[in-house]
């Protein structure tokens, strides 16, 4: 007879490579063709709602590891809710309006000038379907799962309908207004910026000090003393109308180099070494409330200059007298406001100075500084230059510096509705937890919201003007719009004279011939994907308004999680959200930002050729993305390793279940061995850290405690021992079942807890196991955790063997490297402890050899009795020698036993037993 013929080994036909690359593209074509999403929802139709509303990426480009984080983060969430008895749509959308549309089609060689401006955004729009499209396929690809079919999409027209309702609605509570201010302007993009299109980077700037002589010194100053301002921008002196103190700051007259000159206390010795002032002495001090009214001479032109209080001036830098442009600047433009100045703004729209600008016109702003530096110097008032680098606001778009320009601007007034915004904020629960206090700031501090924008793909602005020029928003004109865009989408606005777009018969009294005109700037994208919460969760029936949770990168609490939080405050009082969870941004391994330039980006498409979106996704699941990410080939490598010893143990588990059936097999967990259960409880509490996991959206505390679960508990102990006993026992040995329970409870566990990180792995083995019903893991709920009382003192005992197994492994390693031993069944163990670790070995089981994977095992009493050659250890003392017998030749323990059986003379008693009621 051949022996291994009688051994129960392993049978499946899960692969152990899992060459995702090929079998996930598979994986999901099947998904697509038992349509897995309706399904799920199907199942889950009934149960309460858990919504995480997608933040729209920016429908232009490939992928990168940014998406693939917020993605993946985004999909283990909405996939473990709907295992956890909850109704977890998931409406993925894009945002497809704004200014890299417009330019990525005129780098394709699209000329503008040449079309309408409706046959412009035509093109705009048919590119944008081209981008979402490919990003579909490729968010598809990392096993994303969701209404792919059914997206939004911020150019739909129904949702731009929904978009105008919401400017509707905050222009009838009144807090929409037209205004000429200082706002961030791109020259390079010729429009208008939010904050939320703001970026800082370095630049190479002059700094400068610039005298004004004083012209009426109001009884206070000598005609001729001069005050000093400085700054970075030489540029914006032209337009300077005034010159700002701070009221209860004290200032100094100097005498420096035959002059008098006026300047903060606490600077004069700053400025005193800026200036080059080796002698100079205080004549006198006074308070800056004595200088508000003097006069001063404008240094390039024949006008005054206003000296001005305003609380925002300070002493950190410059002089404590501070150059007043109002045309230029947010704290210039509210003092001057106070005072009466005209807000002078002599720059165009591409940067470029005007006639208001003499000497100057036609040349750009930046390249000006040099001539109006010159021009300063020539007149005497340029007292000192130097150049700085300091962090300076750009386009987020097009990288180039940005400026403050006046213009006529839609803005929404933060300050109408700013206290329910911050106690909106306090009722809204984020992770991590800082972001509170982050979005409060901001919201706290933040000035109007500029809307309007100097370009043409995006939503108009929905308004009219009468023949005086007096804006038209009414309740009629905005519904009538909204329901214009439903129809035929926002395009009609530019395809129909302002007649044409009022309501029939609509008039006016500001204009009595009935001549209108419309507006042409178009919205901030901002207030596009702003406006999500009402054309999308409440717009459809298959979501609910507000949603649980927002989730994007921590960029968003600048942008989407501020935007949608304004729209939805001001429209309805309420945030759009219940939760905010925010993540960092993907580095290189080295925290370097990844560029092209440096050679150092990582594409998710090809760590998904090369290794699998599993993988990919099993390293979403392993970082803390709260902070900035770190991403490596030797992170994926690492996680790889991971992913195989969580593949491997699935195939173990599964062989081994191959002759089990759950309901005719099962031992309860009373009548299994104490190890057994042991690991009972390793599982349930496994089960409840990773539950709690996916609760608090802690993946890195899922991914530890399957891997540890998988690596530690099942691979390194109890699947190790367990072919002892599964392999040779008969098949219906009740150690042998017991066993099977629980490898059949941990790989149905492991199998739900890992499906939302790794789901085409995952459902891969489910459609191996012949015992289930449902078509996908993902159509199952995630185990519910198992309490018993008997666990606590199972674990204390266990914990206590588990570490006196480790110090007779270690004993073993070393007898094996001494080469005492070969492998561990030719090991004898006698192990030397206390009375407690001899009650405790003794207790565990009847087979402590087999615990060990020795083939000999004694307790060899106190540690004084051990040889000289014996090892010790954290716990015991251990010995290591040669067992003594033969090899059977079925379980292949070392035995003196051998030969007791005539009939099976190779064989130990047990096998001998086996084979003779199972095999003969």
């Amino acid at each position: 007879m051949d022996y291994k013929d009688t051994l129960l080994m392993p049978k499946t036909d899960f692969p152990m490579r899992g060459n995702l690359p090929n079998r996930e593209p598979e994986m999901q074509a099947k998904w697509e063709e038992m349509e897995i999403y309706r399904k799920v929802q199907e199942r889950t139709k009934d149960l309460p709602f858990f919504v995480l509303h997608d933040g729209p990426p920016y429908a232009n480009g490939d992928l990168h590891m940014g998406h693939a984080l917020n993605k993946v983060l985004k999909d283990m969430i909405v996939r473990s809710r709907s295992m956890m008895g909850f109704n977890a749509p998931y409406v993925p959308g894009w945002d497809t309006h704004g200014l890299p549309i417009e330019q990525a089609l005129t780098n394709k060689g699209v000329n503008r000038k040449e079309m309408t401006l409706a046959e412009f955004r035509k093109l705009c729009e048919e590119y944008a379907y081209e981008q979402i499209d490919s990003q579909r396929s490729q968010f598809k690809r990392i096993g994303v799962r969701g209404d792919w079919e059914n997206p939004y999409v911020t150019l739909k027209p129904s949702y731009e309908a929904r978009q105008i309702e919401v400017f509707g609605a905050m222009a009838n509570k009144g807090y929409i207004y037209k205004g000429l201010k200082p706002v961030y302007w791109s020259p390079s993009s010729e429009s208008s910026l939010a904050e939320a299109e703001i970026e800082y980077h370095d630049k190479k700037s002059p700094s400068i000090y610039v005298s004004f002589a004083v012209t009426d010194g109001k009884g206070v100053l000598a005609e001729g003393t001069k005050l000093i301002i400085w700054t970075t921008t030489p540029w914006t002196i032209p337009a300077n109308l005034g010159i700002t103190v701070h009221e209860k700051l004290d200032y100094v007259e100097v005498e420096a180099k035959g002059s008098l000159y006026v300047i903060a206390r606490e600077l004069l010795d700053e400025v005193a070494s800026e200036l080059g002032w080796e002698d100079h002495k205080v004549v006198r001090e006074m308070k800056g409330a004595e200088l508000e009214n003097i006069l001063t001479k404008h240094p390039l032109y024949d006008r005054t200059s206003l000296v001005m209080l305003g609380d925002h001036v300070t002493v950190d830098s410059g002089t404590g007298c501070v150059h007043t442009a109002p045309g230029h600047g947010e704290d210039d433009f509210l003092v001057g406001k106070k005072y009466g100045l005209d807000v002078l703004c002599p720059v165009d729209e591409k940067g470029v100075f005007t006639e208001e600008a003499p000497g100057f016109e036609g040349q750009f702003y930046d390249k000006a500084n040099k001539a109006i530096t010159e021009a300063l110097d020539a007149a005497g008032a340029l007292e000192a230059l130097t150049f700085i680098t300091h962090s300076y606001p750009h386009d987020w778009r097009t990288k180039k510096p940005v400026i403050y320009r006046a213009t006529a601007q839609w803005f929404v007034s933060i300050d109408a509705f700013r206290d329910n915004i911050l106690k909106a904020i306090n009722e809204t629960t984020f992770t991590p937890a800082w972001g509170e206090t982050r979005l409060f700031n901001m919201l706290r501090d933040r000035g109007d919201w500029n809307i309007s924008r100097q370009r043409v793909w995006g939503v108009p602005i929905p308004v009219f003007y009468a023949e005086n020029g007096d804006p038209i928003i009414t309740e009629e004109t905005i519904a009538h719009i909204a329901d214009l865009f439903r129809e035929h989408g926002s395009n009609v606005w530019f395809e129909r004279p302002a007649a044409e777009l009022l309501p029939s018969g609509f008039e006016h009294p500001s204009s009595p011939n009935g001549i209108f005109t419309k507006e042409l700037d178009i919205m901030d994208v901002w207030f596009d994907s702003g406006s999500s919460h009402q054309a999308v969760l409440d717009e459809r029936d298959d979501l609910q308004y507000p949603a649980d949770l927002y989730l994007e990168g921590s960029d968003q609490y600048r942008g989407w999680f501020n935007s949608s939080l304004t729209t939805s405050v001001a429209i309805n009082g309420i945030a759009p959200y219940k939760g905010v969870l925010s993540h960092g941004f993907t580095l290189d391994g080295n925290g370097r930002k990844m560029s092209k330039s440096l050679g150092n980006v990582i594409v998710p498409a090809k760590v998904m050729n090369q290794m699998g979106a599993d993988i990919l996704r099993l390293w979403v699941a392993s970082v803390d993305y709260t902070a900035d990410v770190r991403v490596s080939d030797e992170n994926f490598k690492q996680v790889s390793e991971v992913y195989r010893k969580i593949r491997n143990t699935l195939k173990f588990l599964h062989g081994n279940l191959a002759d089990f059936n759950e309901k005719e097999n099962r031992v309860a967990y009373e009548d299994m061995r104490e190890m057994d259960q042991y690991m009972a409880m390793k599982l349930q509490k496994m089960i409840e850290t990773a539950r709690k996991g996916y609760e608090n959206y802690e993946f890195a505390t899922i991914y530890n405690a399957l891997n540890n679960y998988c690596a530690n508990d099942l691979s390194s102990f109890y699947l190790d021992v367990a072919k002892d006993v599964v392999y040779i026992e008969a098949a219906d040995h009740p150690h042998r079942r017991a066993m099977q329970t629980v490898m059949f409870d941990s790989l149905m566990a492991i199998l739900k807890l890992a499906s939302p990180i790794i789901p085409h792995t995952a459902d891969e083995m489910w459609s191996y196991l012949g015992f289930v019903e449902e078509d996908s893991v993902q159509l199952t709920d995630f185990p519910e955790v198992v309490e018993n009382s008997s666990f606590k003192d199972l674990e204390v005992k266990w914990e206590k063997f588990m570490d006196v197994r480790d110090d007779v492994l270690k004993a073993l390693e070393e007898a094996r490297a001494a080469k005492t031993i070969g492998k561990s069944l030719e090991a004898k163990v006698t192990v030397y402890g206390s009375e407690e670790t001899k009650n405790l070995l003794a207790s565990v089981d009847d087979n402590v050899a087999q615990l060990l994977i020795v083939s000999n095992y004694e307790f060899g009493g106190s540690p004084d009795n051990a040889p000289a050659d014996a090892l010790v250890l954290n716990n015991v003392t251990v010995a290591v020698e040669k067992s003594q017998g033969e090899k059977c030749e079925r379980c292949w323990t070392i035995s003196d036993k051998i030969g007791q059986s005539e009939a099976h003379p190779t064989l130990c008693p047990r096998c001998a037993d086996v084979v003779e009621k199972h095999y003969s």
